[in-house]
């Protein structure tokens, strides 16, 4: 008999379970799919944002959003279209009841406990597909499904997860919502125009400082590297606001922090007004960076 077996509400910044539904069942590989659902929970920030995992006799499906995961065990032969719509009702129904404040300040396990009830409203409906007809539209969620399918986490995943094969690469590397940064904004292209245009300026300059001491011993050398290291400073801030790195936001206020050491030496050479235009799109652009966070990703509620 294909059905809903269990479902559960994680944050995702940290696995903090939030909610779940009752459970009675004590067969052996269910508890075995259980220990492999509560790993995935710890570590979802690494995966793309709508999985799944065959365990043998049962499914592990989830998705990830606003710094919420969802996710269930079904049996292996329950339909992927009805998982993901149980799924998604979840989500609706939790962003609804629940806003991020409250998740972000959740301290305990289970702190929303009371949304078990609707957990198993919702799973007694979908184990029983007939009840489903006129309440969700399988059409969208195929459709869906069929142009963005959820990602098979593999054998190599799960031990990579348990710590057996920390040094096997990722199969989904490249996609994992830690790496698929949020669309781009105008704001964000704006910045990223004028931080190009700070680089070209201070390429420009940087090449005529060359050209200067070529024909005067007397100029300063250092003008030459300040100029090409606002260039690159400049550079690598649109490199950061284009793809996902590591200490993201760290390398962005490492490169803002040399646009403005670079101002204050060229002082002698630029106004005031120069001055303070390439400061402020430095700064303008590594605000960018910020609010641009990864698809997927928990926002960052301690600012």
């Amino acid at each position: 008999m294909s059905m809903v077996v269990f479902a559960s509400v994680v944050r995702v910044v940290d696995g903090l379970p939030l909610s779940a539904s009752t459970d009675y069942e004590q067969d052996k590989e269910l508890q075995e799919t259980k220990k492999h659902l509560k790993g995935l929970s710890k570590k979802l920030s690494q995966f793309p944002d709508r999985c799944t995992l065959r365990t043998g006799p049962y499914n592990v499906n989830f998705t990830s959003s606003l710094g919420v995961g969802y996710l269930m065990v079904c049996t292996a032969n329950y339909p992927n279209v009805l998982a993901f719509c149980f799924l998604d009702e979840l989500q609706k129904e939790f962003i609804v009841t629940y806003d991020t404040k409250q998740i972000s300040s959740a301290v305990r396990p289970y702190s929303f406990i009371e949304f078990d009830t609707f957990i198993q409203k919702t799973k007694q409906r979908y184990n029983n597909p007939r009840s489903l007809s006129t309440k969700i539209n399988l059409a969208d969620m195929q459709t869906e499904i069929k142009l963005r399918p959820p990602y098979q986490l593999s054998p190599e995943d799960l031990r990579a997860l348990n710590g057996f094969s920390v040094h096997t690469p990722s199969k989904y590397k490249g996609i994992a919502p830690t790496q698929m940064l949020e669309p781009v904004t105008l704001p964000g292209i704006v910045s990223c125009v004028l931080s190009v245009l700070c680089g070209g300026l201070n390429l420009l300059r940087g090449v005529h400082a060359i050209e200067s001491i070529l024909q005067n011993d007397d100029e300063d050398f250092n003008y030459v590297i300040a100029f090409f290291l606002g260039t690159a400073a400049c550079l690598y801030q649109c490199y950061l606001f284009a793809y996902f790195s590591v200490w993201r936001n760290s390398k962005s206020f490492l490169a803002f922090a040399l646009i403005c050491l670079s101002n204050m030496y060229l002082y002698e050479l630029r106004n005031m007004w120069q001055i303070l235009f390439h400061v402020a799109v430095g700064a303008f652009m590594t605000l960018q960076i910020r609010l641009r966070q990864p698809m997927g990703k928990a926002p960052d509620y301690t600012v």
